[in-house]
């Protein structure tokens, strides 16, 4: 059994064929797919998907790059939406959410500000209920690292596509998180990333694909969609540059999700 921790199944790219791309993950043992949320306007979407798929869960967050058209008010609708999620089992997370220091804003070019705004205001949403989160973290580890220092009772979650140094790489684990590892460490040149796939322990690694985004190398041809059912040649990567059987890989990386994502468990 695999667990596809972080998967945008609501994107455009799925609209052909959804349901068959769910179904074929299943086919490949990938039990459980976690679909984050990015803004106001798709936390029903993703939630009405995971229960529409086989093994489907969901998170609820107002992502980075996305902040530029959130108004203040929607972080009143993201509370709202997860008083109201509790009591679904398949809502796992505060998510997505984070920094992204190399892309300013998808929109506007608002200053990083706000998205530190938003941020700390849903680090404080996650703490007020004890969920974890997912972490989109690209060019922002220390600032996503002296928020987590100083908002207390975040229990952690998952660094998505974690690409720093291998002192943030224990940081994060310290703080409770586990690493995200996906298509990114199937190339042969992403030595950093392939540097933590084998030094970090392997009790705090997740398997993803963040599909329809970061196709793996035998994907990598222009506007080729990537997809759940590539994590188990992904885990099979893993278990090469570890020297460890898929299986053991299988078994861990799935234990670690349902862990630092306890709902996932039930």
């Amino acid at each position: 059994m695999l667990i596809d921790t972080h998967c945008h199944l609501d994107a455009s790219e799925f609209d052909p064929d959804r349901m068959q791309v769910a179904e074929a993950a299943w086919a490949a043992d990938v039990r459980r797919i976690v679909i984050p949320a990015v803004e106001v306007a798709n936390f029903a979407t993703v939630r009405d998907l995971a229960a529409q798929i086989p093994g489907g869960a969901y998170a609820l967050g107002i992502h980075p790059l996305y902040v530029s058209r959130a108004q203040d008010a929607d972080l009143d609708t993201l509370r709202q939406a997860v008083i109201s999620a509790l009591d679904d089992p398949r809502f796992v997370a505060i998510g997505e959410i984070g920094l992204d220091f190399f892309v300013q804003d998808i929109a506007s070019g608002k200053p990083r500000e706000r998205q530190e705004y938003f941020y700390d205001a849903q680090l404080a949403l996650a703490a007020e209920f004890d969920l974890p989160v997912l972490l989109h973290v690209r060019r922002s580890q220390d600032i996503l690292l002296k928020y987590l220092r100083r908002r207390t009772g975040v229990r952690g979650g998952i660094a998505h596509a974690f690409n720093g140094s291998a002192q943030q790489a224990h940081a994060f684990v310290d703080h409770g998180f586990a690493l995200g590892l996906g298509g990114a460490m199937t190339y042969p040149r992403a030595l950093q990333i392939r540097r933590h796939a084998v030094d970090v322990g392997l009790e705090h690694l997740v398997l993803e694909t963040d599909a329809p985004d970061i196709p793996p190398a035998w994907l990598y041809t222009p506007h080729r969609r990537n997809s759940p059912d590539q994590l188990p040649r992904i885990a099979e990567i893993l278990a090469e540059l570890r020297g460890q059987s898929v299986s053991d890989i299988a078994e861990a990386t799935t234990a670690t999700a349902q862990r630092v994502l306890p709902r996932l468990a039930h």
